[in-house]
This record gives C-alpha cells, structure tokens and sequence, in this order.
C-alpha cells in the first residue's frame, strides 16, 4: 500500500480528480485538505494557496492514476507524487480489497 499525492489548483478541482480517481477504483479513499505552497516558476518565487489530495493506493495503480490526473488537471506541470507506506494489515488489506473488480 502507498500513497498519492496530487496538488490542485482549487477545491472543485480536488473533488473532481478525487471522485474520478474512485470511480475508475484507482483509489481507495482520499483526503482533501488546504495548502500554501511556496515554490519557484520560470525564475520566480511563487506564493499560493492550492489543495492537495492525499490517496490511498498501491504502487500497481499510480501510472493508471498519472494518465488520469493528467488529463483533468490544470497546471502544465501537475504535482503528482507516490511513495509506498508501512500501515497496520487490516487497513492495507481493505485498501486493496477496495481497488480489485466487484
């Protein structure tokens, strides 16, 4: 089990990605939550306000989740991060549980 991690320009568009991520089960969960992200962008330093998605997730779903963010995001350059987690085994086992097929 890992975790995604997706910056988004707004709320809404947290929401959307979030609830696309679910519906096509390449997700178990998310969390949305507000940030103040500070970074450098063609030479200048840059101050705003963003929403980060936080995802529940196994390593074996983050291309399938790349393409998707990808194609609804907004920025040229989405941050969309993963990294593998140590978790307690009945969390992890429902993550899974909760991406394969009904």
């Amino acid at each position: 089990m890992g975790f995604a991690y997706i910056t988004c320009r707004d709320e809404d568009e947290a929401a959307r990605i979030a609830k696309a991520l679910l519906s096509k089960r390449l997700i178990a969960c998310a969390n949305l939550f507000p940030v103040r992200s500070l970074y450098s962008w063609k030479g200048r330093n840059q101050d705003e306000k963003e929403w980060a998605l936080l995802c529940k997730t196994t390593r074996n779903q983050f291309k399938a989740i790349e393409r998707t963010v990808k194609k609804m995001h907004s920025h040229k350059i989405p941050c969309i991060c993963f990294w593998e987690s140590a978790d307690a085994k009945p969390f992890s086992d429902w993550v899974r549980k909760s991406l394969e097929e009904e």
